[in-house]
């Protein structure tokens, strides 16, 4: 696929963005913000019998964190939570489908954080966390 594709593919993303909005009564709820660049984002999870049955988010910031927001609940929605807490910052950028500027990934990474800590404090434990993941 071309780079025009991806860029296109995020900025629907960002213009339309999946699963916006808030979860009544979630079984996980996360929030966070990236104090470099003002993004905020919040994540609910509904889990019945170890699925993530539905997703949703809210968030203003940059277009690739907002659209990486919206990738990732596509990603996760209908999958085991074995799965999903394995999910790292690899699959995210394949998702994303264009190289990130060091400068980026912690826009892009966001959402990715604000899962995995609303996951652990949820007491749905990452078994491999890398240390840089935490930032």
């Amino acid at each position: 696929m071309s780079m025009d594709y991806y860029r296109e593919y995020i900025l629907d993303h960002y213009r339309n963005p999946r699963n916006y909005g808030t979860l009544e009564a979630p079984d996980v709820h996360m929030e966070d913000n990236n104090p470099l660049c003002g993004d905020q984002l919040a994540m609910d999870l509904k889990v019945e019998n170890g699925l993530v049955t539905e997703v949703r988010f809210q968030g203003r910031g940059c277009a690739i964190s907002q659209a990486s927001a919206s990738m990732l609940s596509e990603m996760i929605e209908g999958q085991p939570i074995e799965e999903v807490v394995k999910l790292g910052k690899d699959e995210v950028l394949e998702a994303l489908g264009i190289p990130i500027s060091p400068a980026r990934t912690k826009c892009a990474f966001l959402s990715l954080r604000v899962l995995h800590r609303g996951l652990a404090v949820a007491g749905y434990e990452r078994p491999d966390l890398d240390e840089d993941e935490e930032e």
